[in-house]
Order: C-alpha cells, then sequence, then structure tokens
C-alpha cells in the first residue's frame, strides 16, 4: 500500500516565509543602502594608532568597515576582523569608488566569521582597500592614512 502525502496550505505558507526571510537577510543591507531611505552605512570615521607593532582593529560587520578611514603611524599593524557570516576580504584599491581598480599592494584572500586578516604599514601613503566580493557597496571601500 502507498503512502499518501499531502501538503496543507498552513505547511506551503510556512516555506514560502522561511525562503522570502532567507532572501531579505541575504540581500538587506544592499537594498537598504540604495533606497534612499535610512541607512546602517557608518559615517566615514578617523582614529589614530601608535606605530611599532601597536596595531589597529577594523571591523568587517553589516556589510561595512568600521571605521572606514583609518589614520596610523607608519610601522602599525592593522588587522581586519570579519563578524558578519558571509566570506569578505581585504584587498588594495585605487580608490574608494565603487569602480576602484585593485592593486598588488596587499590581499588577504576570502576570509569567513570569525577570521581576521592583518597588514603592516610600513611606508607613509595613503592606502584605499575594499572587499571585492561587496565592491559595489560603498561601505565595503576603506582608506588607511599612513603618517
Amino acid at each position: 500500500m502507498e503512502a499518501k502525502r499531502s501538503f496543507k496550505p498552513w505547511m506551503i505558507t510556512i516555506a514560502v516565509v522561511v525562503v522570502a526571510m532567507a532572501v531579505l537577510v541575504a540581500c538587506g543591507s544592499s537594498s537598504s543602502a540604495s533606497s534612499g531611505g535610512s541607512s546602517s552605512t557608518p559615517a566615514a570615521t578617523s582614529s589614530s594608532a601608535g606605530g611599532s607593532g601597536g596595531g589597529t582593529a577594523v571591523a568587517i560587520a553589516n556589510y561595512a568597515f568600521t571605521p572606514q578611514k583609518l589614520t596610523v603611524k607608519a610601522g602599525t599593524k592593522v588587522t581586519w576582523t570579519n563578524n558578519d557570516s558571509v566570506l569578505h576580504n581585504v584587498t588594495s584599491a585605487t580608490d574608494m569608488t565603487t569602480s576602484a581598480t585593485t592593486t598588488n599592494t596587499f590581499a588577504s584572500g576570502n576570509f569567513d566569521q570569525g577570521q581576521t586578516f592583518s597588514y603592516t604599514f610600513a611606508k607613509a601613503g595613503t592606502y584605499y582597500y575594499e572587499c571585492t566580493i561587496h565592491a559595489s557597496m560603498p561601505a565595503m571601500h576603506g582608506e588607511i592614512i599612513v603618517q
């Protein structure tokens, strides 16, 4: 005897809601930033750090680098930590625009939630970077000014 399976309308409704929520979570950050409404993108901020291995942290959360702009002394090691549940990377770029070109100064490769990437800025100058996976998002671009 063959078992008969039947789907109740409420089961289908729950499945549709679960799928819709997953899509919204995956795309929610970029759609709120481009909709003209309130955005969770942090304002550009600056921080200072001492050189000679003092270190400075940049958080990656909600598809944004925080702080987005950072001023450090030559010799400072900057560490990026991925606090998002998706892959990110940190790759040097020509500027902070979404049309920036990547450069060969530094590149982390993709790293997952809880993982870090560090780079020591030995020479004075302005260094731009982006997450190449999410380069179309303005908050996924940053700037390090080394004095």
